[in-house]
């Protein structure tokens, strides 16, 4: 199996058993034009163990490494991914109160492992994020995550929307924070088993997931600024809810 310092599997037989050996790929790059089994079962494969797959012109593939890729790429993660329906009843049954933070399109790794570093601090029991649209979790975010990325699970799931019914359907309350919202967070009962969505710098959060949430929030600013940045943000709500429940 072929692998370098930067942490890739290449070529079409390694790419594949790896897969069916359970390695866990941040992204696979298939090179554009692919067609036949291969494509095929490569497309399988990444549906059934849930691993993004990009297509990419040859140009992009070959900046990752020189040596014969046989137009695939697999970024090995550092991290093992999970899924929140296996998470959910080792919370209930270790007794502890849920606390589940949704991410949005959360692309940036810095704002990423800030995040993460603030929910682990905070008594996050997970991360839930889109297969599609999220950061890679490279060297860059573990770093800025502090080891936090290393300490609380990650759930890669392939919709968003499934993932938030099946955490409402175990009892636990959707929140969503927006600029749109009325009700500050702080008159909100977050001592309840929770979930908060934070969304994108800028983009905020996707129409069909906000839709998704029981509730919608809105932190309050003095300032005339557009919003805080999307770590800060969070921080502060997973601060509050780590108050209400220390009180």
């Amino acid at each position: 199996m072929k692998k370098d310092k930067t942490q890739l599997i290449y070529g079409r037989h390694p790419v594949i058993d790896a897969i069916n050996e359970g390695t866990n790929f941040d992204k696979i790059f298939l090179q554009q034009g692919t067609r036949g089994e291969f494509e095929k079962e490569l497309r399988k494969l990444c549906n059934k163990h849930n691993i993004p797959l990009t297509v990419a012109p040859k140009e992009k593939l070959n900046k990752f490494t020189r040596s014969n890729h046989q137009g695939v790429i697999g970024l090995v993660s550092l991290i093992p991914y999970y899924l929140i329906e296996d998470l959910l009843p080792s919370i209930y049954e270790n007794n502890e109160n849920p606390l589940i933070l949704i991410l949005d399109g959360v692309t940036d790794v810095r704002n990423f492992g800030a995040i993460a570093r603030s929910a682990e601090i905070c008594g996050a029991h997970a991360l839930v994020v889109p297969r599609k649209g999220s950061a890679l979790i490279n060297a860059e975010a573990l770093k800025t995550s502090a080891g936090a990325l290393t300490k609380i699970p990650v759930c890669r799931e392939n919709s968003l929307i499934t993932a938030i019914e099946t955490i409402q359907m175990s009892g636990i309350k959707v929140m969503a924070s927006s600029l749109k919202a009325e009700k500050l967070l702080f008159n909100f009962d977050l001592t309840e088993p929770v979930a908060l969505i934070v969304g994108a710098e800028g983009e905020g959060i996707s129409t069909g997931v906000e839709r998704k949430a029981d509730e919608l929030f809105i932190i309050p600013q003095a300032g005339t600024t557009d919003s805080f940045n999307v770590s800060v943000a969070t921080g502060i709500m997973l601060y509050e809810v780590m108050r209400q429940r220390m009180v």
